[in-house]
C-alpha cells in the first residue's frame, strides 16, 4: 500500500526544491510548454525499458516507475482541464482529485508501458499547446483548489512543471538542470 502524499507542495513557488533541484520561482512561464515537452520525452524514453522492471517498486510504499509515469500523464491531463477553466471562467474552483485513489482505481501498475508512453506524450503536447496560447493578461487569471490554494495562470504553470520534474527525479535520481 502506498502512503498517501499529504504535503502541501505550493511552497515550491517560493523557493527551489532541494530534492529535485528545480528552481521553480525562476521558471519563466512562457517556457513551460517547452519544459513540458522535454519532460515528456524523458518519460517516453524511460517507458521504453523492460516492462517488468518498470513495474518494480523500490519499496512497498513507493510507486514504481510505471505508476509515476501514469501519474504524470494524468497530471498533464488534469492541468490542461484546470488551465482551460482558468481561461474561460472567473475564479473557478477546481474539483478535488485524489491521486492515490486514482492510482488504485486505474490500476496504474497493470497498464501497458507503450500505451502509457503514447498517452503521456499526447497529454503533454495538448497541455504544452494550451500554455503556448496563453498571452497578456491571461497570465493573471485565477483559479482555486478546494484546499484554499489560489493560483494565477502564471503561478499555476510554475507549480505544474515541478510535479513531473520532481517525479522524474524520484525515478531516475536525475536532478533538474
Amino acid at each position: 500500500m502506498i502512503t498517501p502524499d499529504t504535503k502541501d507542495w505550493t511552497w515550491v513557488l517560493e523557493r527551489p526544491c532541494a530534492e529535485c533541484g528545480l528552481d521553480t520561482p525562476a521558471v519563466v512561464p512562457g517556457e513551460v510548454a517547452g519544459l513540458v515537452r522535454r519532460n515528456a520525452a524523458s518519460w517516453v524514453d524511460l517507458l521504453a525499458g523492460d516492462p517488468e522492471r518498470l513495474r518494480e517498486r523500490p519499496s512497498a510504499d513507493v510507486w514504481s516507475p510505471l505508476e509515476y509515469a501514469c501519474h504524470v500523464r494524468d497530471v498533464f491531463r488534469l492541468f490542461d482541464v484546470r488551465l482551460g477553466l482558468m481561461l474561460t471562467q472567473d475564479g473557478p474552483l477546481f474539483p478535488n482529485w485524489n491521486q492515490d485513489e486514482t492510482a488504485v482505481a486505474d490500476r496504474y501498475n497493470a497498464q501497458e508501458p507503450d500505451r502509457v508512453a503514447a498517452e503521456l506524450a499526447s497529454a503533454a503536447e495538448t497541455l504544452a499547446t494550451s500554455f503556448e496560447k496563453v498571452s497578456g493578461g491571461q497570465w493573471h487569471r485565477t483559479g482555486d483548489r478546494s484546499d484554499g490554494a489560489r493560483f494565477t495562470v502564471e503561478s499555476f504553470s510554475r507549480y505544474l512543471i515541478h510535479d513531473p520534474v520532481h517525479h522524474l527525479h524520484d525515478v531516475t535520481g536525475t536532478r533538474a538542470s
